[in-house]
């Protein structure tokens, strides 16, 4: 099982949306029973509170629904148990670079780093905006997505060969 979560600043916006969507991908592709996903803020501003009632309209008319979510701040056991920390931007990503420990930053990365389609390295915060910025969220977090079930693909298939293999070696040293 690959444990992944998905970071903002709240948890009402963007992290919940890359929850919803990547979920429902992965579901579509059967790997929702091999990979866990969850989404948290580095900042407790809206801890037990439902996502932004304009994210989760922007979600609901491309068929995610969000309205079980509830926001959460990320916890130090958190650091131990996701094997891929995603930041929305390099402000969060900061922020989790300070409280997780050096010898795990190799979980730590940026969402966006798996988009195809777009250069923006981060997805802006749309929360101060007007109503286009959640349907742009949803365009990057879709295409993000995409490239991160596709990373998620590989990694399972190269865990699975290599366990085939010791599953191999195994038999060939107790039949040897």
């Amino acid at each position: 099982m690959i444990k992944v979560l998905f970071v903002c600043m709240g948890n009402i916006c963007r992290s919940p949306t890359a929850e919803g969507v990547v979920r429902q991908m992965l579901r579509r592709k059967e790997l929702d029973g091999r990979v866990e996903v969850d989404s948290a803020g580095t900042h407790g501003y809206h801890v037990g509170e439902a996502p932004d009632q304009r994210t989760q309209r922007a979600a609901a008319c491309r068929h995610y629904d969000l309205s079980d979510m509830r926001a959460r701040k990320v916890a130090a056991q958190d650091l131990d148990y996701f094997d891929l920390i995603l930041a929305m931007d390099h402000n969060n990503l900061s922020v989790l670079q300070r409280i997780c420990p050096p010898e795990k930053h190799d979980r730590l990365g940026l969402f966006m780093s798996y988009s195809k389609n777009f250069d923006d390295d981060e997805v802006p915060d749309p929360y101060y905006g007007l109503g286009h910025g959640f349907d742009l969220v949803l365009d990057m977090v879709e295409d993000a997505a995409d490239g991160l079930i596709e990373s998620l693909e590989h990694r399972l298939l190269s865990e699975a060969s290599a366990d085939g293999e010791q599953q191999r070696r195994n038999i060939y040293d107790s039949t040897g």
